[in-house]
């Protein structure tokens, strides 16, 4: 029997055991043929070269070339049963031979996991509420009040510390009466009230007054960003030197200069502040639709996912955070499971996003995804280097085109799904 044997086996998910037979005649007829081109070249004592016998070209080379054959067949047989079996593979096989013997059937099995099967449930069925908000005099107020506060200063008082005060403060922290490592300050601003540090040690700052000193205790939440302290019970010395007490400054034309506004005119910087407002409310809209649409692509098709997948989404989630944390050493890193379910909802949504390209036959806009590298671009001394760049560099490229082509996911979606408005305010809006 000369054609390839395949038989299909389901194991646990998404697992698949592809169980392969190669006919002996196969792989002798191409050992043969591959052993007669290295003869035609061969250079072997006792022989003119290209002109030692069969026999004796088998003997030096035949092992070599036989083992090199089993590889190419391994492979070209492999992808052959997955073309045949119409499979989806996910990442390489692991093969394990069953048999390889000279002169015998070359016989193994190929473990792999496979794409799920979508079938999308009706993009008509999806509903969205869409955040509508105005940006009213009062929002533009509130905006300035907070420009204000940002360009505050606080001038030092005798009395009490209270919320809305900035405390400057040395202080020296201790565990088990050890220093404890980065757990002392000089001089450091505090503004009570904004939670700049842990509300235990807020609490103990309020009412104290330049020249004060205070030792007290506080506990650590069980969540707290450094692994190594969380839980744990600290004792705190703080010495004030100052209590300062804020002071806005007017809204003057010095102040509107401040913000690039030559005029000084106050009229002109509201003017700016509310078109700000208007494209961060356009901005916090979009991603509320997008979020909304894909929450519930993924609520209506609950398919199952490759678990390699998954772990490989995982650990590039984890060496994110490692990154934006400054963890260097593995060891620190945050463990590996606490990202399983971020990972698995990211990998399934790739999985979903993919089907809807492919059932709506939607193909990357190319004028989009040159908008894009130009914006990408635009804050470059020399945009236009950058740009030859992306578009050079497939990788790059790639990146953009995968982030349009989800724009256009996105608006296909929002296109089929039902819409309803919701008011909302522009503090509302902001706090999703």
């Amino acid at each position: 029997m000369s054609e390839l044997q395949v038989s299909v086996e389901s194991s646990d998910g998404l697992e698949r055991r592809l169980r392969v037979q190669v006919p002996a005649a196969r792989i002798e007829d191409e050992v043969s043929l591959r052993l007669r081109k290295v003869g035609r070249n061969a250079r072997i004592k006792g022989f003119r070269p290209g002109k030692a016998p069969p026999k004796v070209i088998r003997q030096r080379y035949g092992e070599q070339v036989r083992q090199e054959v089993l590889q190419d067949v391994l492979q070209s047989s492999y992808a052959e049963a997955v073309n045949r079996e119409q499979l989806r593979p996910v990442g390489a096989p692991q093969i394990q031979p069953e048999r390889i013997e000279e002169g015998q059937d070359l016989a193994y099995v190929a473990t792999i996991e496979v794409y799920p099967e979508v079938s999308l449930a009706p993009l008509d069925q999806l509903t969205v509420r869409r955040p509508v908000a105005a940006v009213t005099d009062a929002d533009v107020d509130a905006m300035l009040d907070k420009l204000r506060e940002q360009r505050a200063s606080f001038e030092p008082v005798e009395r009490k510390a209270a919320d809305g005060d900035q405390v400057r403060v040395d202080f020296e922290g201790r565990i088990d009466g050890e220093p404890l490592e980065g757990g002392q300050g000089e001089d450091v601003p505090i503004r009570l009230g904004a939670g700049q540090m842990l509300p235990d040690f807020e609490k103990n700052l309020r009412g104290l007054s330049a020249g004060d000193e205070k030792t007290f205790k506080l506990k650590f939440p069980k969540d707290y960003h450094a692994a190594d302290l969380a839980g744990r019970k600290a004792e705190f010395t703080v010495r004030v030197r100052e209590v300062g007490e804020q002071r806005l400054p007017e809204l003057d034309a010095d102040f509107v200069k401040g913000f690039g506004i030559d005029s000084g005119e106050l009229a002109e910087l509201r003017a700016d502040i509310r078109r700000n407002m208007e494209r961060e409310v356009q901005s916090r809209q979009s991603a509320e639709l997008k979020r909304q649409v894909m929450d519930g692509l993924l609520a209506a098709n609950p398919v199952p996912v490759p678990e390699s997948l998954v772990r490989q989404e995982a650990a590039s989630l984890q060496q994110d955070a490692m990154r934006q944390l400054g963890i260097q050493d593995p060891a620190q890193a945050p463990a590996l499971e606490s990202f399983r379910d971020a990972a698995e909802k990211r990998v399934r949504l790739g999985i979903l996003v993919g089907t809807v390209v492919a059932e709506e036959q939607l193909e990357v806009d190319r004028d989009r995804v040159r908008a894009k590298v130009e914006e990408i671009c635009a804050p470059y001394d020399q945009p236009e280097e950058i740009a030859r760049m992306y578009f050079q560099n497939p990788q790059l490229l790639a990146q953009v085109e995968n982030a349009v082509l989800e724009e256009q996911v996105v608006e296909r979606l929002l296109d089929k799904a039902t819409i309803t408005d919701e008011q909302c305010s522009f503090d509302e809006l902001m706090e999703r």
